[in-house]
């Protein structure tokens, strides 16, 4: 487990055997997904702004400050929770996240999804604060078609790229490359992105992530998942699982190229193990789910955001039917 903050007690590690968190189906909860802001300076065209009701900007004023978002963590720790990925919109807009950072507890993996843009001159930093690695979405390698998809400004491709050698040279491994398939705009970008990953030897894995249609006016964009990984399996060389999800990795000519299929994919859901806190400070049980939020914002001890974390869980409910939800205990 990874140290922070050298010199200072660690919290958990004075705690005794640690507690779990288990969902009314078995799922034991080992993750926190934190969203730290709506704000962002893209519009993809697939934006589901982490199961929120819009994607529209929040202000500034409604979002998490630093010491509700560390005593969330501090809290979940407790329980065995190790894995925190923080999210936006943009989690780059906030200032501050090099001091959240630096202020959470010992952890097996802090990581972010960001966009890119505004990565490269903070790598270094989010690094020496205590991040471990990077999601990057990247949906295009062409210009005009990255700006179309995203709604970015003319140059935003550069940035991106240059934001991801600056992720390699900090550490920020291993980055993952997040490409939303559209079916008819990047579904013919595939081979290209893995020869632009190949040069990273190692160091970047391309993951190709099913497009959510939680808005019917993009399931004309969805490809044939099937067939993707069809064609994936005949090119590998070695095919690998996660023992989360069961997801496979697939290894092609040097790169790893991973599918992700989150819609209408029960197994997805039997070993989902991750919890959400949305930017305002509600603890959403379910990203596809909005009306059993747990509102934790208002908690005036750690003591009550244990309480209302506890709640939060007791309400996690798989979304896609059936399941075949593990066995308590059995390694997800």
């Amino acid at each position: 487990m990874k140290q922070r903050n050298p010199g200072k007690a660690p919290e958990v590690a004075q705690e005794g055997p640690k507690r779990i968190l288990e969902d009314p189906y078995g799922r034991r909860v080992t993750g926190l997904r934190i969203s730290i802001t709506e704000r962002c300076n893209l519009s993809c065209i697939y934006c589901h702004n982490e199961g929120a009701d819009c994607c529209t900007c929040g202000p500034v004023g409604s979002e998490m400050r630093p010491e509700l978002v560390c005593g969330i963590v501090r809290e979940a720790a407790k329980f065995g929770i190790n894995k925190v990925k923080f999210s936006g919109g943009e989690p780059l807009f906030r200032k501050d996240f090099e001091e959240i950072l630096s202020r959470l507890p010992p952890l097996k993996e802090v990581s972010a999804t960001t966009n890119g843009i505004l990565l490269e001159k903070r790598a270094k930093a989010l690094k020496a604060a205590g991040l471990d690695r990077v999601n990057i979405s990247l949906d295009s390698l062409v210009p005009g078609k990255y700006e179309s998809i995203t709604g970015a400004p003319p140059g935003s491709l550069e940035k991106v790229i240059r934001g991801i050698d600056s992720a390699v040279e900090a550490g920020l491994i291993p980055v993952k490359l997040n490409m939303v398939l559209l079916k008819g705009i990047n579904d013919n970008e595939i081979d290209s992105m893995m020869d632009f990953v190949r040069q990273y030897k190692g160091k970047v894995i391309l993951q190709l992530i099913e497009l959510m249609d939680i808005d019917p006016g993009l399931s004309k964009y969805m490809i044939d998942s099937k067939a993707l990984e069809k064609s994936l399996a005949e090119r590998a060389s070695e095919i690998r699982v996660r023992h989360l999800h069961h997801r496979k990795k697939y290894i092609i000519d040097g790169v790893e190229v991973e599918f992700v299929r989150p819609m209408d994919n029960s197994e997805f859901c039997a070993h989902c193990s991750r919890l959400r806190v949305t930017a305002d400070g509600k603890f959403k049980p379910c990203l596809l789910v909005n009306d059993n939020l747990v509102d934790v914002r208002e908690a005036k001890s750690s003591e009550e955001i244990e309480k209302l974390l506890k709640l939060a869980v007791s309400r996690r409910k798989p979304y896609c039917i059936p399941v075949n939800v593990p066995e308590q205990g059995k390694k997800v």
